[in-house]
Order: C-alpha cells, then sequence, then structure tokens
C-alpha cells in the first residue's frame, strides 16, 4: 500500500509536471495537479487503513486459535478414577525415585531418591545451585510426576490421590512469593477463605508479620499492590509464610522462603512452626545453616543426588560437604570451642 502511494505520487508529479511544461498550463495547471495528489492521497490512505484491519484481523483470529489451543489442552496430570481424597497425614516417602522433566531430556534431574519422612517432622535441605532441591519438592504435591519409583504421602502413591484433595493437603512458599492486589486480610485468606480476624491475627504474628502489618496506618485492610510491589522482599515472604499458616496444611514446604529475613526473625518463624502445627511436616530448603541445623533431619544434595542425611552433630563429623558449608557460614569449629 504504501508502494501505491508513492507510485501515485510520482505519476501525478512526473506527468502533471510534462504536460504544464508542454503546453504552458493549457491543458493543466498547477491547482489541478494538487487537487489530484490530495484526492488521490486521501483515496489511498482509505485503502491503507482498511489493508491495516485486514492485518489486526489476521493477527487477532490467530492469536485466538492459539488461546484455544491452550484452553482445549488436557493436562497429563488428572485424577484417576476412585482417587482416594483422604489424606491420612504428613508422611513422605521417595520409593527409589528418578525424575527427569522432560522424556528426550538425556539425564535425570533426580537419581535414585530413597528417603523416608515421618509425620510431623521438621527436614532442612541443603545444596547447591542445580543440586535439584526444588525438583525433589515438587513431586511431592503432584506438580510433576516421576520418571521412575513412587513418592508416597500418608502411605499412599501420590498418583492414586484425587489432585486437588492432595494439592490442598501440602503448601508451598517459594523465594519469590506472589500477592494478589488486595488487603492484607484478603491476600491471607486464600490460605483460609473461613479465617476470622483472630486467626488471622495468630498466623501473622507467628509468621512475624504482625509487626510491620501494626505500623501501617489501615492494619490488615493496608491494600497491597499486584505482586506486592508496595511492600519489602522479606515483608512477602513472611505474609506468604502466614498465608500457608492459616491452611494448616498436612505438609508445609519452604523453598527458601526466608531468604529475605535476619536470622533472628527466621529462628521466631520456626519455632512459632513448633507450636502452631505440631503435626505438620516442615521441609525447609534454604541456603543457610542455621536455617536446618536444629532439624529432626538435614537432607544433603549433590548433583540430583542425596549424598547424606543425619542430623548437624552427625553430618558435622561425616559429611564434607555439609562441613565445609558450615565452616564457610558459620566459622566451623572456632565459633563452638567459644
Amino acid at each position: 500500500m504504501q508502494f501505491c502511494v508513492y507510485a501515485n505520487l510520482i505519476f501525478v508529479l512526473s506527468v502533471g509536471s510534462k504536460l504544464i511544461i508542454s503546453t504552458s498550463g493549457a491543458a493543466l495547471d498547477i491547482g489541478h495537479i494538487s487537487g489530484m495528489l490530495t484526492y488521490g492521497m486521501q483515496i489511498l490512505m482509505q485503502l491503507m487503513m482498511l489493508s491495516m484491519i485486514y492485518v489486526t484481523l489476521t493477527m487477532s483470529s490467530e492469536s485466538m486459535r492459539r488461546i484455544i489451543e491452550v484452553l482445549d489442552e488436557k493436562p497429563s496430570i488428572v485424577s484417576p478414577a476412585n482417587a482416594v481424597t483422604e489424606i491420612a497425614d504428613g508422611s513422605v516417602e521417595f520409593d527409589n525415585v528418578s525424575f527427569k522433566y522432560s522424556e528426550k531430556a538425556e539425564k535425570n534431574a533426580l537419581e535414585g531418591v530413597n528417603l523416608r519422612i515421618e509425620s510431623g517432622m521438621t527436614v532442612g535441605i541443603l545444596g547447591g545451585t542445580g543440586s535439584s532441591k526444588s525438583s525433589l519438592v515438587q513431586l511431592i504435591p503432584r506438580l510433576y510426576d516421576v520418571t521412575e519409583g513412587s513418592v508416597k504421602v500418608g502411605g499412599v502413591d501420590v498418583r492414586e490421590y484425587d489432585i486437588h484433595a492432595l494439592r490442598n493437603a501440602v503448601a508451598m512458599v517459594l523465594q519469590k512469593n506472589l500477592l494478589f492486589s488486595g488487603t492484607i486480610s484478603e491476600n491471607l485468606r486464600w490460605g483460609d477463605p473461613n479465617a476470622t480476624d483472630d486467626d488471622i491475627a495468630e498466623a501473622a504474628t507467628l509468621a512475624q508479620a504482625k509487626e510491620f502489618v501494626s505500623d501501617f496506618k489501615e492494619k490488615y485492610d493496608k491494600f497491597i499492590e499486584q505482586g506486592g510491589t508496595n511492600v519489602s522482599g522479606g515483608q512477602k515472604q513472611r505474609l506468604c509464610i502466614a498465608r500457608a499458616l492459616l491452611k494448616k496444611p498436612k505438609i508445609l514446604i519452604l523453598d527458601d522462603s526466608t531468604s529475605a529475613v535476619d536470622t533472628r526473625t527466621d529462628a521466631l518463624i520456626r519455632e512459632g512452626f513448633k507450636h502452631y502445627i505440631p503435626e505438620t511436616t516442615k521441609i525447609i530448603i534454604a541456603q543457610r545453616v542455621s536455617s536446618v541445623m536444629e532439624s529432626d533431619l538435614i537432607i544433603i544434595m549433590d548433583n540430583g543426588r542425596i549424598v547424606a542425611t543425619g542430623k548437624h552433630d552427625d553430618l558435622l563429623s561425616s559429611c564434607d560437604i555439609y562441613r565445609e558449608i558450615y565452616e564457610q557460614q558459620m566459622g566451623g569449629g572456632k565459633n563452638e570451642e567459644n
């Protein structure tokens, strides 16, 4: 269309100029040329607008087709027939589990994982970046299915549960937390829509969020922007922990979700877990040894495998990876002697 516009402009100017010169303005004058240019441009610009509408409709049609593809896509992880809807407890068992994100992947993200976690235990997971810590815990609420082996919750394979019942029994708090536009109380009630104001205040106190919430003029009616852009990273983490506590799940997974809070606040949050949800299994993925050293069981992962398990003192004497992390962060034996 642009080619037509400029071709018309060149044609009118070149032919019109030749006629004016050759006839000394008898056959055509400058006013005629101006009129032809104006009317021609108006007509062609309208045609150009029509062509743009055609292009927009074509793009819209393709976008609609892709959206329909997404809406019609059937999830690969679904509830089985006669699915189990009751979760007995928060015990977790990994039985020779291997996992890879794609069938075409050459290497497993997890390899030969065997692990037994009793209900109510506090479990810490340490490991370097890329050691598949998050991949391990994502198999519990069945965000992915294992490639080999099985994962059991409450003594039942997770693939036998109703998917909604299973995920309702598992609460996950991630490092990158998500808050919705709305008040603080509305955000917290995503954990329990029927929670009372007292329940919200208690959960906020245990998550060490009550202090900064009290500083707001509106208290729990403080409006949170989409994504929590008007609160700090540590405040977002504590609000998300409070939301998870309101749910009172069978299993609580904290995936490096206290990285933005100081060690004292981190310790107070973990202390609150013991009293508020003693029967809930707590799985804590952390980069700080101080966050997991008091756990009932500490798991050390490396390159998709569990390389060591045990309590703090046992690992300190038997696991080189744990000892190295401890000495880097805590000063090791020097602090212990002091």
